[in-house]
């Protein structure tokens, strides 16, 4: 009976180490490439009536959800990495104006107008 206790044993112990991997035998498993934050303005954005902003390559956009229909176009720059600068043209108002917005998180941009006018964009 101990020779068959001792051979059960000696079997469950060479069954566990197969399970053990004492490295080398296979190469660890690729790592998942992390997904960055995004930084800068490139991308959408959206005001709290609904509307969308795109930014993209230096021309900016601003049109309806509902239709899809362009408001307002123009150029941005990036005055410094937070600063940025919009210069626009209302295709409803038939009117050219200069916005500055500031990048206070990759998530958030607060405008101002030079009329004054106040608002904020969030990535969408």
């Amino acid at each position: 009976m101990k020779i068959r206790t001792s051979i059960a044993l000696l079997a469950a112990a060479a069954a566990l180490s197969a399970c053990v991997d004492f490295g080398g035998s296979r190469p660890p498993p690729a790592m998942r490439a992390s997904v960055q934050p995004q930084t800068g303005v490139e991308g959408n954005w959206s005001d709290a009536n609904g509307l969308i902003s795109t930014f993209q390559a230096g021309t900016f956009t601003t049109h309806t959800t509902d239709s899809n229909s362009v408001l307002a176009s123009g150029t941005y720059s990036m005055v410094s990495a937070n600063l940025i600068e919009i210069n626009m043209t209302s295709l409803v108002r038939k009117t050219q104006s200069k916005i500055n917005c500031a990048l206070i998180s990759p998530s958030q941009l607060n405008c101002t107008s030079d009329a004054g006018k106040q608002f904020s964009l969030n990535r969408r």
